[in-house]
């Protein structure tokens, strides 16, 4: 073969092999897209007794936000939380703002295209102890167990940080479609409510597997209460007739945000036998220190000294697994967030904690007072978040969040 032809050959390969690289790059490329275009038009129902974003699996991102209100009056109120609805089945259903191509100014921000994915996306409404003042004459229809948040032992509060009229928390896929659904929001109620603070979270991929980490390396969330459990989620998460609330209130839930700064900087220098014994599971694994897997039941009553898993390690004091303390579970919905650094160039990251119960003092009152003085404390500061009644949830197209509450 002469080398003229052995260099065409060779030239022909070369060429045949990039064509075949590039089909399957585009195939690739063909595949995700699929699968990044099925991913965006997955939607969570808006409608049902309950709201959605409490017993839904953790979203990747969010954003808790808290709001004062700005409507002057009840009737104001109503078509506050009326136009707040319809922009949430909008959003969370996905589709066209404009269908017909006529809408001046369009109904929507435009940030994710002509069609709005819903990407998962859920939007969950509370209604904080400050909405049931003389404003709207709703003292009468407070929830029984609604204050504003108290600080705890350990806590350093800031009132900037706290508290509000409502809260919306905004869940889904991609941070994209959460920024988006708070712009909605924020633009169809101008005037009638105005941001008072807010924090984007995310949850990071499980790795290696279970139960997603938080700043601190630990799992966050495994002994959670199985939200596919009606009779739990009746027993933990939902108010019911007959539980001395407001008859308004029957299916709807006390949420507590709490926002934990983690003093990570600091954390890190401390080695990970301490840092399991503080927490009372094994960093790799997730597993109780007397366990080999993350799901494992620690045998506390096999530990009645604490040698293995020690009596004021985290798992210990939050969940002691005795009778009397079954029913002062609650359900975790906790996210990471990062703010950069602070003026003094320490690491800004901590654990947006949120939570649902049935009854704020059985549950998360007694569950704080329990952990007041845990070593964990010396590494994290509690500065923020408040106390919320999520509202039940909205039955069909003709009912509305609050309606029941104003009716």
């Amino acid at each position: 073969m002469s080398r003229v032809n052995e260099v065409g050959r060779r030239g022909f390969l070369a060429s045949a092999a990039a064509v075949a690289g590039a089909g399957l790059v585009a195939a690739d490329h063909g595949a995700a897209s699929a699968a990044a275009q099925a991913h965006e038009s997955a939607s969570v129902s808006f409608h049902g007794r309950h709201q959605a974003g409490i017993t839904t699996p953790a979203q990747r991102a969010s954003a808790f936000v808290s709001f004062d209100v700005t409507a002057e009056n009840r009737r104001e109120l109503a078509d506050l939380l009326r136009t707040i609805t319809d922009r949430a089945r909008f959003l969370t259903a996905g589709g066209s703002p404009d269908p017909l191509g006529i809408t001046a100014p369009p109904s929507d921000s435009g940030t994710l295209g002509p069609d709005v994915p819903a990407d998962g996306l859920t939007v969950t409404v509370g209604a904080g102890a400050s909405l049931f003042d003389d404003r709207y004459g709703l003292a009468s229809r407070t929830p029984r167990q609604l204050t504003t948040m108290p600080s705890f032992p350990d806590d350093d509060l800031d009132a900037a940080w706290c508290h509000g009229d409502l809260s919306v928390q905004f869940c889904a896929a991609s941070p994209d479609a959460v920024l988006h659904a708070l712009r909605d929001v924020a633009r169809h109620t101008r005037g009638g409510m105005q941001v008072r603070w807010r924090m984007d979270g995310f949850v990071s991929p499980p790795r290696p597997s279970g139960t997603p980490r938080n700043h601190m390396g630990f799992k966050d969330g495994t002994a959670n209460p199985d939200v596919r459990d009606a009779r739990e989620m009746d027993r933990l998460v939902w108010v019911g007739e007959g539980s001395g609330e407001p008859d308004w209130a029957t299916g709807g839930s006390y949420q507590v945000v709490r926002l934990i700064r983690m003093l990570v900087e600091f954390w890190d220098r401390v080695s990970i036998t301490e840092q399991e014994r503080m927490f009372g599971r094994a960093r790799d694994t997730g597993a109780p220190l007397d366990g080999r897997h993350e799901t494992d039941a620690p045998r506390y009553a096999q530990d009645p000294q604490g040698d293995v898993i020690p009596l004021d390690s985290h798992i210990r004091m939050a969940n002691p697994r005795t009778p009397d303390t079954a029913d002062q579970r609650i359900l975790r919905r906790a996210y990471n967030y990062d703010r950069g650094m602070d003026s003094n160039g320490n690491l800004d990251m901590g654990l947006l904690f949120c939570c649902y119960q049935q009854d704020l003092a059985r549950q998360f009152e007694t569950v704080q007072k329990r952990l007041a003085g845990e070593p964990l404390v010396d590494y994290i500061t509690p500065f923020g978040g408040g106390y919320f009644f999520a509202l039940p949830g909205v039955r069909d197209d003709t009912d509305w969040l609050g309606r029941v509450l104003l009716a």
